[in-house]
């Protein structure tokens, strides 16, 4: 007698070669942009420095304007602590300040006892309120302007040689009468220069676009560029940093958070997070960003068209019914609710008042054959049928039993 063996069950479980052959194009792609990355980190590693870095060919950067001076016969020396910037000050010195608000309240106070006392000329790039009363007591700042081509309307003699210059950005008021104000926007200068004792002066620039290399040829930007930074033969431009020493150094006194009646406002929070964040990691993460949406789309167009399926068992419409109501009344969608009961409700009522299915939803045609049929006034009918969705469940209720009413007068009358 042959015994009968039962058949092997069949997996449906895809197999190692079946997994590689759908994962293997992403996995290439992914393998492809992290080499580039890796590739790209390698090669500007070396050269990647910051806005306004007299280093930097970026657009962003300032090498333009330093390798101008430099061709002038000014010496340019990048300081990146205070201590650098400070002991190089002097008489015959610039000190550009790249980024005075990321400066804390004691290195603010530290540079300006420094410049003071070193008679040479300070350029300030865009202080903010809490920056500029510490670093150039006495100015008022007002609320930021977009950058656009300025006139000087004053008598500095750089700003009338330069002629018109993009600038904008923060403004600044002295209420002193020694002091230049150049570029007004709306009526208010970007451009302040300050009279220190002695031949000293403090230079504050509403926006650093002057010095940017995509600028630096537009309007008379050069000229004021190559001016401000090119009256004494020494130029110091000072690029502050977080890593800075002298940073961790914050004597904490209540005066290095609110100074200057500006509200508390610290010298740091003129610059938001993104300001803080390498271009590289920003590009990079709209690269990462790309890749997953070509992923997402890549792979979603091999699921194919939606197939429709028999349910494989049947499902009373009493079921899929408290289903739904399931469902809405987890979302507590009241209104969809409320929507599905008056469009059910007004397509049987029109069928049972002589209105075509298409004309059922309009109220214009519904509401005038519903109303010779019913004893509902016509107020009354169109908030039924068309009214706002209920304020509470109860009310719900009471629309559905409502509904279910016409109905039955409608069908018996």
């Amino acid at each position: 007698m042959t015994t009968a063996t039962a058949p092997s069950p069949t997996s449906t479980a895809p197999t190692p070669h079946q997994v590689w052959k759908r994962a293997r194009g992403l996995l290439i792609a992914l393998l492809i942009l992290v080499i580039a990355g890796i590739t790209f980190a390698a090669v500007r590693s070396g050269t990647n420095y910051g806005h306004l870095d007299p280093r930097s060919a970026d657009p962003k950067g300032s090498r333009a304007a330093a390798e101008l001076l430099k061709a002038r016969g000014i010496s340019v020396t990048v300081a990146t602590t205070l201590d650098e910037a400070t002991t190089a000050a002097g008489p015959g010195t610039t000190l550009l300040v790249a980024g005075p608000n990321l400066l804390t309240p004691t290195q603010q106070r530290r540079l300006h006892e420094a410049t003071i006392a070193a008679n040479g000329r300070t350029v300030l790039i865009a202080p903010g309120p809490a920056t500029a009363s510490r670093l150039a007591p006495g100015v008022r700042t007002e609320p930021h302007r977009p950058v656009t081509p300025l006139s000087p309307s004053c008598t500095f003699p750089a700003a009338r040689s330069a002629g018109t210059a993009d600038l904008g950005g923060m403004r600044y008021t002295a209420p002193s009468t020694t002091a230049t104000a150049c570029y007004p926007s709306d009526g208010t200068p970007t451009l302040l220069i300050l009279k220190d004792r002695g031949d000293g002066d403090t230079v504050l620039l509403g926006s650093p676009d002057v010095l940017h290399n995509e600028r630096l040829d537009h309007q008379g930007n050069a000229s004021l560029a190559l001016q401000l930074l090119g009256s004494r033969p020494h130029l110091v431009w000072y690029l502050p940093s977080l890593a800075d020493p002298s940073a961790t150094s914050d004597d904490g006194s209540p005066d290095d958070n609110n100074s200057g009646g500006n509200g508390g406002e610290a010298s740091g929070d003129e610059s938001s997070f993104l300001d803080l964040v390498p271009s590289g990691w920003l590009w990079g993460t709209l690269q990462l960003t790309v890749a997953a949406v070509l992923a997402a789309i890549w792979r979603g167009r091999r699921l194919g068209p939606l197939v429709v399926e028999r349910l494989p068992v049947p499902i009373r419409a009493s079921e899929s019914a408290e289903g739904r109501a399931g469902l809405y009344r987890k979302a507590n969608a009241r209104d969809r609710a409320a929507e599905s009961l008056r469009a059910v409700a007004r397509t049987r009522i029109a069928r049972l008042a002589g209105v075509t299915a298409r004309e059922a939803h309009t109220s214009a045609v519904l509401l005038p054959a519903v109303s010779t049929r019913t004893t509902t006034t016509g107020d009354e009918l169109s908030t039924l049928l068309f009214g706002p969705p209920p304020a509470n469940d109860a009310a719900l209720v009471l629309l559905a039993e409502h509904l279910d009413a016409l109905e039955r007068e409608v069908r018996t009358s």
